[in-house]
């Protein structure tokens, strides 16, 4: 018999878990020839999650938990789960209902037609507020340009990994995690299913769009250097303009004897090229804090307990 183990990381889920697990008992109860693992990864939890977590364990063999020391962010809470799942198959979602349970069947007959990341796709965007749309939109268009693999769109989390899969992820030990552009960089043979997004059923978002602002950056600045490469570019047509205009300002005075420009013109042109240094001192210096990160080599999260 197949093992498939469900993964949820969890924030301040007390709420909605009673919701998923009736949820989920009642899919795997169709599905009788698999042998089912509910695996929690509490992420530093502030509410009653826990406590409701050993209670659902002691009730059902099937969960499994494990407590996080301290808050370490959503997708080192998925490198947890990945590292100590023993399935053949990891589904991966969300604890508030918004991935939907009843698509799980059909994400294991896609597995067994031989599937190795079976991702689902959102069909449509329409429930989010327009800015937040139009700012998906200009990620991903930034993205899919300047990454040398293949983007998927409007795909979150919500997948079914194979065991090669989740075995190529827990090689990444990357401290500063974008598991997204990683489900794809790691390849193996992809199955789209589309879906629809549900509403939460308790509880509020901790992603709002300061949070998915620093994830999008360091998605583009993990997968990309194009940051790098536009500030080259911008720099050497700066530079090139600057030549051109010296020219014409020093052809100006000798030939026709014009003025050269004062104050305003040298207030601009400082302001303009020092802005454009700072920013192209605060791109490099991202991409060096990233390089600070990883070669410190800490451990990308610590446990402070599990279940037995």
């Amino acid at each position: 018999m197949k093992q498939v183990a469900i993964l949820v990381p969890v924030y301040n889920e007390a709420a909605s878990l009673p919701i998923l697990k009736a949820a989920l008992d009642g899919v795997v109860s169709t599905e009788k020839d698999y042998d089912w693992t509910f695996l929690f990864v509490n992420d530093g939890s502030l509410d009653g999650t826990l406590d409701l977590l050993k209670q659902m364990a002691s009730q059902d063999e099937r969960v499994q938990w494990i407590d996080l020391s301290r808050n370490f962010g959503k997708e080192n809470a998925m490198l947890a789960g990945f590292d100590y799942a023993d399935a053949d198959a990891v589904i991966v979602m969300d604890a508030d209902m918004q991935h939907p349970p009843a698509l799980l069947p059909s994400m294991l007959r896609q597995w067994e037609a031989g599937y190795e990341d079976v991702y689902a796709k959102r069909d449509s965007r329409e429930k989010e507020p327009w800015l937040r749309r139009v700012f998906s939109k200009m990620f991903y268009r930034i993205l899919k340009q300047t990454s040398r693999f293949e983007v998927l769109e409007n795909v979150g989390d919500f997948r079914l990994l194979d065991r090669k899969c989740v075995e190529a992820l827990c090689k990444l030990r990357e401290t500063e995690r974008y598991t997204k552009g990683m489900f794809c960089w790691i390849g193996f043979r992809k199955k789209e299913i589309l879906f629809e997004c549900g509403e939460r059923v308790a509880g509020q978002s901790t992603w709002g769009m300061r949070s998915l602002f620093h994830l999008a950056w360091n998605g583009i600045t993990s997968f990309s250097t194009f940051p790098l490469r536009l500030v080259s570019v911008v720099g050497m047509l700066t530079a090139l303009s600057a030549f051109v205009y010296m020219l014409w300002v020093f052809t100006k005075a000798i030939f026709w004897g014009d003025p050269v420009a004062g104050y305003p013109t040298i207030m601009t042109v400082m302001l303009f090229l020092g802005g454009f240094q700072l920013l192209g001192i605060g791109i490099i210096g991202e991409y060096l804090g990233k390089v600070y990160s990883e070669v410190k080599k800490r451990p990308v999260y610590f446990v402070r307990e599990k279940s037995k």
